[in-house]
């Protein structure tokens, strides 16, 4: 297993710390048989003062790594971020190197650490640490040596819609999601696994001999950060393991029916265990570099983790995360809800097995951050997507234009999988601010059609909007989703929502807080709100546009074709 580490400037910088303050050896917390305990409340090391108490947190998202060391009142004290690489062999493909995956984590930490020794801290007062991953990506990998074998295939990969295709003309399909949460599409990881082992002979080799792990993100970083094939530790938690298609919702163990249904022989295969998102033992504990020995108590979804974040505890509470893509989160209790109107039904998060899971209703779009992304890499907008803003602020409105982002067809609530990106209304009067401000109005109008769904299957109408992520820092954007939907729109003055949520998880394990109302006051200091300030008739009047240019942009993929390239 590799472990890129280098320690030689962080020994050092050890060495000095330990000189200055008394040094907590971590191996005194081992068993009897080897295990780690957890310190109890009252061995607290740093005592009952939240703020010289520290909680790491790995948070591994679609484009990049970060790792951040919160104290326990949720104010970041050092942090750091890597960007990996994207892999884009074919149309439609998106990959990335799982070693990439892990190194970039093991960068983050490292560069981290000398950050937060450098104010004075020691490594011994990180008491835990929490996992946050992008979701649906899908990786293998051989049991006996723990190498990769393929890339991992990311979430918005849309290779498989021809498989799609043929699993929804089999027995039972329309049974899924009411075991599941989760229509029949590109997104879930098990269509991938399915395709990996059907065009892949080194997949269907090691499947047919037994030593095929299978895993999402965080699984993959858990089983490398706990040491590789030596140990063997392979597990996942309830809201990733609902990302799969695997998962019983109710049970919240895998379902023979699902796995018979995808042909998946778990004689076969090595499924990761499924655990709460907060567990103060099953996630085992750090294995080499400045943080070993250190336990890692909490594990989520990026999006159950930003959910989190915005301690959204209650149901009919909801956030929406602006990154690559976008998705809104909505509280719906203990129950699950399927949806009658588009959306998924997932696993919010259960913070302890003593607690029961809370469910949530999803709406994803495919295309938010990455659409910014596209006018700079592509078009030639501006050097820096920050600057989208700028260029938006050139022009007071889109001057008529609609972009239908459908780079990957469109996720919820349409699954219009046909689909492709369009931009209507371009005149000779068209400029680049008008296509910039389409290009964010676009996740915005996708966000109302969400949020309409939600009132719809919940019967509840949301007083407001909690949000965070990249597009979220534009006050441009922001303004227009408040406009747009017509409900006052959150944004926390601290952006490192997804971050913060693994890190109160992983607070919950330890009992660093042991009710919600604990957390009322977290990251609620500065927020900035943004108000309707268009009327509710021009809001529909864009509205009513937007929904005749997402018609329109139906059928641009032949199926016929697209199964001959295929």
């Amino acid at each position: 297993m590799r472990n890129p580490f280098d320690m030689s400037d962080l020994d050092a910088l050890v060495d000095e710390q330990e000189q200055e303050q008394p040094y907590i050896d971590i191996h005194a917390y081992q068993t009897h048989d080897g295990n780690r305990s957890l310190l109890q409340p009252n061995e607290s090391r740093r005592g009952d003062n939240l703020k010289d108490r520290f909680i790491g947190a790995i948070d591994t998202g679609t484009t990049s790594s970060r790792f951040i060391i919160f104290d326990c009142t949720g104010v970041p004290v050092a942090k750091y971020q890597n960007e990996f690489r994207q892999i884009h062999e074919h149309s439609g493909w998106h990959e990335q190197d799982p070693f990439d995956l892990v190194d970039s984590v093991y960068t983050c930490i490292e560069e981290a650490m000398k950050s937060f020794m450098a104010l004075g801290h020691s490594p011994s007062e990180i008491e835990a640490i929490g996992i946050t991953s992008q979701r649906e990506t899908t990786l293998v990998w051989d049991w006996e040596t723990g190498e990769p074998l393929h890339n991992a295939i990311a979430w918005p990969d849309t290779r498989t819609k021809g498989l799609v295709r043929e699993l929804k003309a089999q027995p039972g399909a329309d049974d899924l999601k009411n075991i599941c949460g989760f229509p029949l599409s590109t997104y879930p990881s098990s269509v991938t696994l399915v395709w990996m082992l059907r065009n892949l002979p080194e997949v269907k080799k090691a499947y047919d001999e037994g030593r095929l792990a299978f895993g999402t993100v965080d699984t993959w970083l858990l089983y490398n950060l706990n040491g590789g094939p030596e140990v063997g530790h392979l597990v996942t938690d309830v809201t990733n393991a609902s990302r799969t298609m695997f998962m019983n919702l109710k049970t919240l163990d895998y379902d023979e029916n699902l796995l018979d249904f995808f042909g998946i022989d778990r004689k076969k295969i090595r499924l990761p265990k499924i655990l709460p998102s907060s567990d103060p033992d099953g996630y085992g504990w750090v294995r080499g570099g400045p943080l070993d020995g250190v336990p890692i108590t909490s594990c989520l979804g990026d999006q159950s983790a930003a959910l989190v974040g915005h301690c959204a505890f209650t149901p009919g509470s909801a956030k929406n995360t602006y990154g690559t893509g976008c998705f809104l989160l909505y509280n719906v209790g203990e129950e699950p809800v399927v949806s009658k109107h588009g959306l998924l039904s997932t696993v919010g998060f259960q913070l302890g097995k003593h607690r029961k899971a809370v469910y949530a209703l999803e709406g994803s779009v495919a295309v938010a951050g990455s659409g910014v992304s596209f006018l700079m890499n592509n078009m030639g907008f501006f050097r820096d997507s920050r600057k989208v803003s700028e260029v938006a602020a050139t022009v007071p409105d889109s001057g008529g234009c609609v972009f239908v982002t459908a780079f990957s067809g469109l996720f919820a609530p349409y699954w219009i999988d046909d689909a492709k990106g369009t931009i209507f209304g371009i005149t000779q009067h068209t400029q680049r601010g008008h296509i910039a401000r389409a290009t964010m109005e676009a996740a915005c109008f996708q966000t109302k059609a969400i949020l309409d769904a939600m009132e719809m299957d919940s019967g509840h109408a949301l007083s407001e909007l909690a949000v965070d992520g990249g597009m979220s820092n534009s006050d441009i954007c922001m303004q227009t989703q408040a406009d747009i939907i017509q409900i006052p729109v959150e944004r926390p003055a601290m952006h490192e929502t997804t971050a913060l949520g693994a890190a109160i998880a992983a607070g919950f394990a330890i009992n660093v807080w042991k009710e919600f109302s604990e957390l009322k006051n977290m990251n609620r200091a500065n927020r900035t709100t943004f108000q309707p300030h268009i009327s509710a008739a021009r809001s529909k009047k864009m509205y009513n546009k937007w929904s005749k240019a997402v018609e329109m942009s139906r059928g641009w993929t032949d199926p016929n074709e697209e199964s001959e390239e295929e």
